[in-house]
């Protein structure tokens, strides 16, 4: 039974003990038929009348909630009922949907204009965006990627990756730079970048190109530059006493009558010129080992026992070891033991000046074997600087090993960080490796 049926059987039933108490007086109490006839259709019109009424003021309502609810469904948030008030549960009910009709009307109106911010800046950035279906048909392009295919927004739709020569950028790492060239753009050097996303439940993959040719350049000149600043530099502080020395001991020795400490001069002036030569020598070859470090060979290292051999290595000051997990990682074993000697010596050299302790130390964690050397020394200064090539803040220092440690850690896909410390004052190295490689 109808639910509008049931309200207008329930109000019927609640009138009609009153209504058939109202008749049966009428026939009981001696009226003449005409009055009976009279006041019994007037008593029956009266109960039939509250009944329909009854079930409409209990049906319009309810009514009018599904109509606003429907207009909701169908994105019209638009329409108010009205007689929403808190007086009443009703009129509360009607409250409540004229605040979410608000309050969707606000959010539609704020993800209408979110998305045509997003449009707007996917327009005017520079690099070329695609978005593929599950069944690898480009559902989304940018005005970039109209430009680097050389075809408009409207013909690409709906075509296939294969269709377009992107299939190849939909496979392979997510990440990495190819040379080559497309319809719309000359030859150079590209990022491809893939990520996926899901759009109504299913999967869809993004793939974002950008031109890296410029930047890729400008990086390499000021490498370049950098570069030659450091040799020239290097080199001008050898040449110049070589060249010095060079011109006094030929002004020694094309004098007439030369003097009785001429050869003495000869030889600290020749030893001085061999020195700088050294010196200029082992810069270039602590470069040329800078530059050519091969790429690891992997094998299984085990923590402590690498840890505590690289210790030993250190006779000029203790080297408290703080225990560990025991761990077994994938690396090269030499190159790693270049770094850790290479942190070992910079913290005993700092803990020398003040006489304080170095402790290594290592733990685990998500995956990873964290390393750290702490010393008790003065602290770094310039802590922006120390993993810049020849840059060094010892008097003899090459500036090599810690640009030579963080090379070898990034080919092993971890990080080192250098940071100061407070208590107690000093500098901690922090090695973090994968235990399994990328």
């Amino acid at each position: 039974m109808p639910y509008e049926t049931r309200v207008l059987m329930f109000a019927l039933l609640a009138g009609f003990p009153g209504a058939a108490l109202s008749v049966i007086l009428l026939i009981t109490q001696g009226f003449e038929p005409k009055e009976q006839w009279t006041f019994g259709l007037l008593v029956v019109g009266l109960w039939l009348g509250f009944a329909f009424t009854l079930r409409e003021r209990v049906v319009r309502p309810l009514q009018t909630l599904s109509n606003l609810l429907a207009a909701l469904l169908e994105g019209d948030y638009s329409i108010r009922s009205r007689g929403a008030t808190t007086q009443d549960a009703l009129g509360l009910a009607m409250l409540e949907v004229n605040a979410l009709g608000q309050t969707l009307r606000e959010q539609r109106l704020g993800a209408l204009e979110a998305t045509a911010l997003l449009r707007k800046v996917m327009d005017e950035i520079e690099v070329a965006i695609f978005a593929f279906d599950g069944d690898g048909k480009l559902r989304v392009v940018n005005r970039a990627g109209e430009k680097l295919l050389n075809q408009a927004a409207e013909r690409m739709r709906g075509r296939t990756a294969h269709a377009l020569d992107l299939e190849e950028f939909l496979a392979g790492e997510h990440q990495r730079i190819f040379d080559g060239a497309f319809p719309g753009a000359a030859r150079g050097r590209w990022e491809i970048r893939r990520s996926t996303f899901r759009q109504g439940g299913l999967p869809h993959q993004l793939l974002v190109i950008s031109d890296v040719s410029r930047t890729l350049r400008e990086e390499e000149l000021a490498a370049w530059q950098r570069l030659i600043r450091v040799l020239s530099h290097e080199i001008n502080n050898s040449l110049a006493p070589i060249k010095s020395i060079a011109g006094s001991l030929q002004a020694l020795l094309s004098r007439p009558a030369r003097p009785r400490d001429a050869d003495e001069d000869l030889k600290r002036g020749l030893g001085v010129i061999a020195g700088r030569s050294d010196a200029l020598s082992r810069f270039m070859q602590s470069y040329a080992r800078l530059a050519r470090l091969p790429a690891p060979r992997l094998g299984p290292l085990d923590i402590e026992t690498w840890i505590r051999r690289v210790v030993t290595l250190e006779t000029r000051l203790p080297v408290s070891v703080e225990g560990g997990p025991s761990l077994v990682i994938a690396a090269d074993g030499d190159q790693l033991d270049q770094l850790l000697i290479n942190l070992v010596r910079n913290a005993v050299d700092a803990s020398l000046e003040t006489g304080g302790g170095v402790h290594v130390g290592w733990g685990r964690d998500n995956g990873h074997v964290d390393v750290w050397v702490r010393d008790e020394g003065p602290g770094v200064s310039d802590t922006a600087n120390l993993f810049v090539p020849f840059f060094t803040t010892k008097p003899n220092g090459s500036g090599i090993g810690l640009a030579l440690s963080r090379q070898i850690t990034e080919a092993h896909r971890g990080s080192l960080t250098l940071e100061n410390v407070d208590a107690p004052r000093g500098c901690v190295a922090r090695l973090r490796l994968p235990i399994r490689p990328g």
